[in-house]
């Protein structure tokens, strides 16, 4: 059985949580067992939750508000680069 450190497994629940990518993507890419290092995001969101007092779930609404809101962000940067393309078009249609 391998052994991991605390900073390894650490390291790979932090990396879990900013990133927004599944458990299984992130396992695979450290060299992981998904279910082990989804067992490590467990056992950390308990350890957070019994630390600040977060009613159960919270953390998880805030996770799930945060993919969300970069999702929009994502969209909301990609509206911005077409019409920034339909804007230099229209000027270029203008003075010709």
């Amino acid at each position: 059985m391998q052994r991991y450190s605390e900073e390894f497994k650490r390291d790979a629940v932090a990396l879990v949580r900013a990133s927004g990518r599944p458990i299984a993507q992130i396992a695979r890419e450290l060299g992981v067992n998904d279910v082990t290092l989804g067992t490590w995001v467990k056992e950390e969101r308990k350890k957070k939750l019994n630390s600040a007092g977060l009613p159960p779930g919270q953390e998880d609404a805030e996770m799930e508000e945060n993919r969300r809101l970069k999702k929009r962000i994502a969209e909301l940067e990609m509206e911005r680069e077409i019409l920034k393309r339909a804007v230099v078009f229209w000027v270029k249609e203008s003075n010709e």
